[in-house]
């Protein structure tokens, strides 16, 4: 039964170039029929209507060898005009040869199309080259013109990797896991000239699987330290496209169990998971490791260390001459507070001393006084209002608060007025002048 699905069309918009709607341009004219007569020609027709006419077996296998013979020619001459570079075809063994393409998750899709030797530098043109010479010489018609009837397991298994290695997400989920490429890493011990030999080629390799491009170079010993930085930073913060799927169990199609697919599903989710942990490990043990082998990173460490080493000496030199100059200047400060402390106390005994002599030049004036009969003539026993006055004036002279020097002073000059016979004159003058 069929029916008439009618569906739009959206064209593109015509080029100004293109004449308006109505008109039209003619750019030439068809060429008027003819008659002709076509006959059957060529080495196929031939061999067809010979095995039509014949009934001898022998004659047949002629006509087959015949078949095969030209069929060869022909690949040959298609290998020929080919443009596939002047390489040698790699060497294709017996077990390769017998490949069971149901087991195409084992095989090995760059031996199968002969490019085992380039692995994943081979480019998408190498891969159809050698993709159209295996076609050439595998193909199952050709097998079969040499009497190899089914004999289409290697064919098959080629057109398997043709389309693994020709779709983008399956080469890189096949190279990701590419079972011919060493996933090893070196050790730290590698170390001095041999370091650059080992690791630059490690490096190399697993740089293929950066999703950011290019990738810095190991360098060499001349390398600045800025380039040196770079290169390990960028691969500590390594963004790797590398994945797992190609290892994924398959779930079975069909009429499968629905929870028996989730759980495969599942499994492989995790198992993934757990490969891609490992891997990005892996990567950062590598790093680690050429940090610790890369003499110029021990160069640079042992720099820092001693600038390191500088700024903590100065720092401690600044810390010990600070701690020295506060020292001085407590100590200073403690010696001048002594000293201070020594001239209060000196000061303060001198104080007391003088204190002491002046008190006792004050007595002496008293006793001046009492010894000169408060200043009345000689023989002649004062009165209490002559003892009253002569002590006034003797309290009004130590209310004045002389030193000592003064003291001795007015004592020295009573005691010479006295002796003068003028004793009391001297006293009321030395009074006036208070």
């Amino acid at each position: 039964m069929y029916a008439d699905v009618p569906f739009e069309i959206t064209l593109s918009a015509a080029p100004a170039s293109a004449p308006a709607a109505g008109e039209t341009k003619i750019h030439g004219s068809v060429s008027p029929a003819k008659q002709q007569a076509i006959s059957p020609v060529g080495v196929y027709v031939q061999h067809y209507r010979r095995r039509l006419e014949s009934t001898d077996a022998q004659d047949q296998n002629d006509h087959l060898k015949a078949h095969s013979d030209h069929v060869a020619a022909e690949t040959a001459k298609a290998m020929q005009n080919l443009s596939v570079g002047d390489e040698e075809d790699e060497e294709e063994s017996e077990e390769l040869l017998l490949s069971d393409p149901k087991q195409w998750k084992d095989q090995d899709h760059y031996e199968v199309l002969g490019l085992s030797k380039l692995r994943y530098r081979a480019t998408l043109d190498d891969i159809i080259k050698n993709q159209r010479k295996k076609v050439l010489r595998h193909h199952p018609d050709k097998k079969a013109a040499q009497g190899y009837i089914n004999d289409d397991g290697f064919f098959k298994c080629i057109q398997k990797a043709f389309e693994i290695l020709t779709d983008p997400v399956k080469r890189k989920q096949y190279d990701s896991v590419d079972p011919k490429i060493s996933t090893a890493i070196p050790s730290s011990k590698d170390k001095g000239a041999d370091f650059y030999e080992t690791y630059r080629p490690v490096f190399e390799r697993e740089a293929r699987f950066s999703n950011i491009q290019p990738v810095p170079e190991l360098g060499d010993e001349n390398s600045s330290r800025a380039d040196v930085e770079t290169f390990y930073a960028f691969w500590y913060e390594f963004d790797s496209w590398r994945s797992f799927e190609y290892e994924d169990k398959d779930v079975a199609d069909g009429n499968g169990n629905r929870d028996e697919k989730r759980y495969i599903e599942g499994k492989n989710k995790k198992e993934r998971a757990n490969k891609k942990k490992a891997d990005t490990q892996r990567v950062s043990t590598l790093v680690e490791n050429a940090m610790k082998a890369d003499q110029r990173m021990v160069k640079f460490k042992e720099e820092d260390k001693v600038k390191r080493n500088a700024k903590r000496n100065a720092r401690e030199e600044e810390s010990r001459k600070a701690a020295e100059d506060k020292k001085a200047a407590e100590e200073a400060a403690s010696m001048a507070a002594a000293e201070t402390a020594e001239k209060e106390e000196e000061l303060k005994k001198q104080r007391q001393q003088a204190h002491k002599l002046l008190k006792k030049e004050q007595r002496t004036l008293k006793g001046l006084f009492k010894t000169a009969n408060y200043f009345v003539p000689e023989g002649t026993t004062p009165s209490a209002a002559e003892i009253t006055a002569a002590t006034d004036k003797l309290d009004k002279i130590i209310a004045a608060k002389p030193d000592l020097e003064k003291t001795i002073e007015i004592r020295t000059e009573i005691e010479k007025a006295h002796a003068a016979g003028n004793g009391l004159a001297a006293v009321d003058e030395i009074v006036a002048k208070l």
